[in-house]
């Protein structure tokens, strides 16, 4: 006998939304948290601190009403793009580092989740690592995955065949991928990330350079719902 559960993700620490709308392409209805005002993300969203939040709705009984808690806590001196800079070393701005308080809520709540880092130092199993080139997008984007109460086969990683456009170290390659992140030195336009990643519904630059794919999440939410059946079933 299958029983068919209503499947609701919730998206904290959300952004512009790039993991929901994976999340939503598998089948999932999605409430989003983020502390910013973000008036492009496509889903119901509380505004406020996502840690917070979580905690309400774990003292409350309202996380019952998710299947599943997907997690993008920022990590600043773990990134790869910032280990070694002034803003990894607290020079300049805070240091933030809300990962494994943000684990330690997951695990409170009892539900199956998700939490996504970039590559670099932040201290998270890499149960599943993806780029844009598995799933033929113009943008290598590493993020790492931790599962909790869950688990699905490691994708296996897709050669790069090509350079990502503009200047590394004083030398200009031209190239088929897009570098999302900064500005000048050849890197991409709103248009192009927008394009790269597959996210059409905000233009503004911070938003993107931030984003995952939802190709992403698409792949993550059809393998829990997946695994999950097979449980049911």
């Amino acid at each position: 006998m299958t029983t068919t559960l209503r499947q609701r993700v919730l998206d904290l620490f959300s952004c512009s939304g790039g993991a929901g709308k994976g999340y939503e392409w598998a089948g999932f209805e999605v409430d989003g948290c983020d502390i910013a005002h973000r008036p492009n993300y496509p889903f119901p969203y509380h505004r406020g601190d996502a840690l917070e939040y979580l905690d309400r709705l774990i003292t409350t009984g309202e996380i019952e009403r998710y299947t599943l808690v997907h997690a993008s806590p920022p990590c600043q001196a773990g990134c790869g793009l910032t280990v070694g800079t002034n803003q990894s070393q607290r020079w300049g701005g805070v240091h933030e580092d809300l990962v494994a308080p943000t684990r330690t809520l997951l695990d409170t709540s009892g539900l199956p989740y998700v939490i996504e880092q970039p590559n670099g130092r932040a201290e998270i199993r890499k149960d599943i690592s993806l780029c844009g080139v598995m799933f033929g997008l113009k943008v290598f984007r590493h993020r790492n995955f931790e599962l909790g109460r869950w688990s699905t086969a490691k994708p296996a990683h897709v050669k790069h065949e090509g350079y990502v456009r503009g200047w590394r170290h004083g030398v200009y390659r031209d190239g088929p991928y897009i570098a999302a992140y900064g500005k000048g030195g050849g890197k991409g336009n709103v248009t192009e990330m927008q394009q790269a990643m597959g996210i059409t519904w905000t233009d503004v630059r911070e938003e993107l350079t931030e984003a995952i794919p939802p190709a992403y999440t698409k792949w993550i939410g059809t393998a829990f719902l997946t695994c999950r059946q097979e449980v049911i079933v």
